[in-house]
Order: structure tokens, then sequence, then C-alpha cells
């Protein structure tokens, strides 16, 4: 047997050594990744300051604001810990937000929609003030894939299609009724641009299901998600500095902003209006993600209306249901109002009575 001072010795070597093995641990769990994501009320900002239109009046009575989500890669456990504390946090796994995207193609998606969005939200707006626009279609974004398309691997999520066997194509209808013409098991020739490089790779078709509102509808062809790539010619020139405001939520607000900028009126009328929803070039409105986030950020900057995507597909849309219950839940002072269309929402203004 050791003595006392033999025995304390290695007690307390045993327990050092515990102590440094911990320490390494906890060291290391700093720059351990994990695969979530923590989602946030992100903010509620002014849009006159980030649009200009030509020859327009910025001077309002209140103000119109985009509402955002901040986004925050759990980068070690020590955020992901965080997240499940924080009030109004929302966590979701990495595969939820980018799917199986690269960050390159990702990247590519995010441009796009946020370059599509201001595209639509300047038509719309300019349209809704009546002033002319012009649109030209360029080329088919390539925006996900069907499950068991050939072209994966070949194609990428962010490239422009514009032409098939020699044939071009700058438009989602005619690209697809030219392939829907021939029989799975054939290849076509895809000419397209990624990266500002033209490239020519040959695709072979295959027959797939497209859910409609119908049924389910057999088709053959490149079993992609194909958006129109457009440029725009406006009688007045718009410009939308979003600097890193991503996605295409924004394009409601957007378009009422170039609205209010050319019209007369003063639509907001000194009231605080926040809101979200995408817009297409026809002034439809449509349902977005991370809403019950992006009434919080409104009402924390003191909106007082808050713009809402109508939910119109009873199984698919959520939008304004979730808007009301989070105002509910929170009791916030804020009223929202579900709009299908930047004209409702335009109607919506114009019947409001001054703030006193």
């Amino acid at each position: 047997m050791g003595s006392k001072r033999e025995d304390s010795a290695r007690f307390f070597g045993k327990r050092n050594i515990r102590g440094a093995v911990i320490t390494v641990l906890l060291a290391l769990s700093f720059f351990i990744p994990t695969p979530y994501y923590l989602y946030q009320p992100g903010s509620a900002e002014e849009l006159a300051p980030m649009v200009t239109v030509e020859g327009g009046d910025k001077a309002e009575k209140g103000a119109l604001m985009l509402t955002t989500v901040s986004s925050l890669k759990a980068s070690n456990y020590y955020y992901l810990a965080y997240g499940y504390f924080a009030p109004h946090t929302e966590i979701k796994r990495e595969n939820e937000v980018r799917g199986d995207l690269s960050e390159e193609e990702y990247s590519r998606l995010l441009a796009h929609m946020m370059k599509s969005s201001q595209h639509n939200a300047i038509v719309a707006g300019l349209r809704a003030a009546e002033q002319s626009v012009q649109v030209r279609n360029v080329g088919v974004f390539l925006s996900d894939f069907v499950e068991g398309s050939k072209a994966k691997g070949i194609l990428q999520v962010g490239d422009i299609l514009h032409a098939v066997d020699g044939k071009k194509l700058v438009q989602v209808q005619e690209l697809s009724e030219y392939i829907a013409q021939k029989k799975p098991g054939e290849k076509v020739e895809v000419s397209f641009t990624r990266d500002g490089k033209e490239l020519k790779e040959k695709v072979e078709l295959v027959e797939f299901i497209v859910k409609t509102t119908a049924g389910d509808v057999r088709r053959t062809g490149l079993a992609v998600h194909l958006e129109n790539e457009t440029e725009i010619d406006p009688a007045r020139n718009v410009k939308i500095n979003a600097d890193d405001i991503g996605g295409p939520s924004a394009g409601l607000m957007f378009s009422l902003e170039i609205f209010n900028q050319i019209v007369a009126e003063d639509i907001t009328k000194g009231y605080r209006i926040a809101g979200t929803g995408t817009i297409t070039m026809d002034g439809e409105v449509g349902q977005i993600g991370g809403i019950r986030h992006k009434v919080v950020a409104a009402s924390d900057e003191g909106a007082e209306i808050f713009f809402a995507p109508k939910d119109i597909k009873q199984e698919y849309d959520t939008n304004a249901q979730e808007a009301a219950d989070e105002v509910e839940k929170l009791g916030l002072p804020l009223k929202v109002v579900p709009v299908a269309t930047l004209q409702e929402a335009i109607d919506y203004l114009k019947k409001l009575d001054v703030k006193s």
C-alpha cells in the first residue's frame, strides 16, 4: 500500500487528466459543425431609401417596409443550444434549407430569385401606376430537379437554357411543348449558359408525373423545374438597392413602394405599413416562408398594418392564417391584411383615412 501522500497524488493526477480531457473536448466542440440553421425575426426596413424611381417622389408621411428573417448557421453546439432557449427561434436541418444543392447552386438560385423578384416588382408596380414596360424572355432558368431526372449531374441548378437541338427556345412553355413531342429514352442536345459560359450537353428524356388540380399527369421531358429568365425595359428607370437581402419575398412591398413614388397620392397616409409576399408581373401575390418571424420583426419596428399573402389553396397555403395566429398569440398591436394581388393592397390603402 502506498502512503497517503502517494494516494493523494494519484487521485489529483487522475482528476487533472479528466479535467484536461474535458477541457479539450469542450474546446473541440467549438469547431464541430452541426447540420442546423437557426431562424429568428430579422428586420423591418423602410423601402424609400432602397428604391429610386426616375422622376418619382420619395416623400411619405408614413412608411412602407419589407420584412426579413434572420438566418444563422449553427456552426457549433453552443449556437445550437442557444437556439433551443432563445425566444422566437426556429431550428431547421440544413437539408430543409437548401436540399441537396451545392453552395454554388444555392447561391445561383438565391441570386435568380432576387433578380426575378425585383423585375416582377418593377413591372407590376409600373403597370399599376399606368406606366409602360417591355419584357423580353432571354432563356429558361433551371431551379430544381424532379426525382428520376437524367439531367441531374449533367445540368445544374442555375443553368439558363436557351436552345434544344439547335432550336432557340426562351420560354418555359415553348421549351416544354417542343420536348413533349418526343419519347422517353430519346436524347436532346441542350444549349445553356452557366456562370457566363456557353455550353452544350446531350440529355436523355424521361417520363415523370406532374401533380395538377385535375390530378396526376404523365409527361415526357427533362424532369426539371423551370422559370422564365427575363430582361426588362421600363419607361422609367427604377433602381432597387437591397444590399444582401436575398430571396423573392419582398416583391409585394417593392412594387407598392414603386407605385407610391409615381402616383400623386401618398398611399401610406401616415401609417407604418409592413408586409411580405412574392409578386408576379401580373401583380399576383404568392406565399413565402418564415411569416411568423416577419410579423414579430414588423411589430418591433412599430408597424401598424401587415400585408400577408392570402391563403388561396386550402391544403397548401397558410401564410395569412399563421400571421394572424402569431399576432393573437403574442398580443401584437398589428392588423394583418391578407391580399391576393397588388391591386388589393393598393385598394385597401386608398380606403384608409389619413392618420391624424
